[in-house]
């Protein structure tokens, strides 16, 4: 699509983008609202950075709030449900050797199931292998109420992280503050990072990670944004 507008501006709250004074609206036609000026301020600058024609896969602030707006809030209880999905949690599930993957396992993902032991008040099972288990009940209740206090914004970036990372507990330690999208994206590449030490690095999957980490960064910032 041919860029069709010359001046971008943010509105007063509520904050949205206007093209030549005319709002934006998402893709379902809602008003594309923001909830901080920064968030708005960002998304108008990628809306400013276009060229002749605008290119809407290198929008990805926009192509997020689209999102949130127009499937996580109407959709809110099945999002859910999906993000709860990752609470079988890639950090539950622990090897059973060589023994340096499992001191490597223990010292890198314990710290964070002590992390979300203090701040959930239930703590998580882990067990050898891969063979699918259960957490207990008092666990599902615990985070599933974390989950449900989040807004669309923010529960949007959670559902972008959480299938990437292979763990709740991993999106809500970046989506706390705990950690940043680097150290959550390396701890849930752990294993991989081992397979590297011992056979080499292998530059396709470097690509594809490189690729996952850059999503990571960006539901990140989302989240940021939509908080100041």
């Amino acid at each position: 699509m041919k860029r069709f507008y010359k001046e971008v501006s943010v509105s007063a709250a509520p904050f949205r983008i206007l093209l030549d004074g005319r709002p934006v609206k998402t893709p379902a036609r809602a008003p594309l609202e923001l909830p901080t000026l920064a968030f708005a301020e960002a998304i108008a600058e990628e809306w400013r950075e276009q060229g002749d024609e605008i290119a809407p896969d290198a929008m990805v602030l926009t192509k997020l709030a689209n999102t949130a707006l127009d499937r996580v809030a109407p959709m809110r209880e099945g999002v859910i449900g999906q993000v709860m999905g990752f609470l079988n949690d890639l950090l539950c599930y622990r090897a059973e050797h060589p023994a340096e993957l499992v001191t490597m396992q223990s010292a890198e993902w314990d710290p964070l199931l002590d992390w979300a032991a203090e701040r959930y008040g239930v703590r998580l099972r882990t067990r050898p292998g891969i063979v699918h288990f259960a957490q207990s009940d008092e666990a599902v209740a615990a985070f599933r109420r974390a989950v449900e206090a989040y807004d669309p914004f923010a529960l949007t970036a959670l559902a972008t992280v959480a299938p990437i990372l292979g763990s709740l507990v991993l999106a809500l330690a970046l989506a706390e503050g705990r950690l940043d999208a680097e150290a959550a994206f390396s701890l849930s590449q752990l294993d991989e990072r081992f397979q590297v030490e011992r056979w080499g690095r292998d530059t396709e999957a470097e690509k594809r990670a490189a690729g996952l980490l850059d999503a990571v960064k960006v539901a990140e910032s989302f989240l940021r944004l939509s908080k100041q």
